[in-house]
């Protein structure tokens, strides 16, 4: 029986050869927002292995919305070039789809590289003020971030729509909008950092004005022909904070919008969440978005098995699997799964006579000079 994991899905008019998703992996070592050496290895092993859709780490909109003086961005012409060299290089070995994430980081912004502490930088460390929608501090024992007036709002709309533009003139083939893990669209969707007494706060239409914005924003700067996706928290994991059912609303005024799909993750916003953490904990979400709204999902967390992958998509949890860590852990996690589920994945010519014995016709077209 054909594997459901290995069959090909399409997210508007981008078809995917497979239902597997490279999610978007943050890896600190960009050099004023541009791209370096690192990112060509990391993303060019990425692009070999046999995933459906490569999604670009979280890419900053502008300098002070990264997450820290490492994080990838998208707001200079430098940025644009240092990352077009990288893809220039991928694609050619790899005809695999890529996206990027675009977000920003808000209260979030200004801190270490997670090995080196994760803390919130001061000036003197590197840093700089961090935004938000209001002057709630992450941390307890941190500074607060600048509230947000309506020029900053309207200036980060518009770097919003300018790195979207930069992405499609980078013939990037989709678009996530980061609205998940305690970043700035979060932020403002949740009660716990929006304490805002105007248009853009208090209630849930309030608080979903922004992203939406943002989201509209982002939209009409693409070509039609690239699909517009949203990662969300699905829910804070914080009492009387953002949660599944304010999620549905959320999901509901995208699709409304034009969106192609919601990937569906949780946490992130505040020190005190208390997350159930195990195998697969984030699936129900997923399935839940996936039955309220109908858009395509994507389900992520923990999920590091082949066959519980394909566990996700044949009982109709989500549409598609985004794997992180277990990719970075064996970043041909795709060749082997196909070998475990009977399948076939499309690999590179230089690497097919890798197939061992027990796994042949795993890799497609591989017989092709098998001497």
């Amino acid at each position: 029986m054909p594997s459901s994991l290995f069959s090909p899905f399409s997210l508007g008019s981008l078809v995917l050869r497979n239902r597997i998703v490279v999610s978007p992996m943050c890896q600190y070592s960009a050099v004023d927002g541009c791209a370096t050496a690192w990112h060509r290895v990391h993303l060019g092993q990425l692009a070999q292995s046999g995933a459906g859709l490569l999604i670009i780490e979280a890419t900053a909109v502008e300098a002070i919305g990264r997450i820290t003086p490492g994080c990838l961005g998208l707001y200079s012409a430098d940025n644009v070039a240092a990352l077009r060299a990288v893809l220039d290089d991928i694609r050619t070995f790899s005809d695999m789809p890529i996206g990027i994430q675009l977000g920003h980081a808000g209260r979030k912004a200004s801190s270490a590289r997670p090995w080196e502490g994760g803390q919130l930088l001061t000036a003197s460390q590197g840093g700089w003020t961090p935004v938000a929608p209001s002057a709630v501090p992450h941390g307890e024992h941190e500074a607060a971030p600048q509230a947000l007036d309506r020029a900053g709002l309207e200036r980060i709309r518009t770097a919003f729509a300018q790195a979207a533009r930069h992405a499609a003139g980078l013939g990037l083939q989709a678009v996530e909008l980061h609205c998940a893990h305690g970043y700035l669209l979060h932020q403002f969707l949740s009660p716990l950092s929006n304490r805002r007494d105007d248009a853009y706060g208090g209630s849930l239409e309030g608080r979903l004005r922004f992203p939406l914005e943002v989201f509209d924003a982002v939209r009409a700067a693409l070509p039609p022909a690239v699909p517009l996706g949203v990662r969300v928290s699905a829910t804070d994991w914080v009492d009387g904070g953002w949660d599944l059912e304010q999620t549905l609303a959320f999901a509901d005024a995208l699709k409304a919008r034009g969106c192609s799909w919601i990937d569906v993750s949780s946490g992130g916003l505040s020190p005190r969440q208390q997350i159930p953490i195990g195998p697969g904990y984030q699936v129900p979400l997923a399935r839940a978005v996936k039955a309220s709204c109908g858009l395509p999902t994507i389900a992520v967390g923990l999920i590091t098995e082949p066959q519980q992958a394909q566990t996700v998509i044949d009982d109709g949890n989500a549409d598609l699997v985004a794997l992180a860590r277990a990719l970075l852990w064996n970043p041909r996690w795709p060749w082997h799964a196909s070998a475990a589920l009977g399948a076939q994945v499309k690999v590179p010519p230089q690497y097919w006579r890798s197939e061992p014995r027990t796994a042949r016709g795993v890799f497609a077209n591989a017989a092709i000079g098998q001497r």
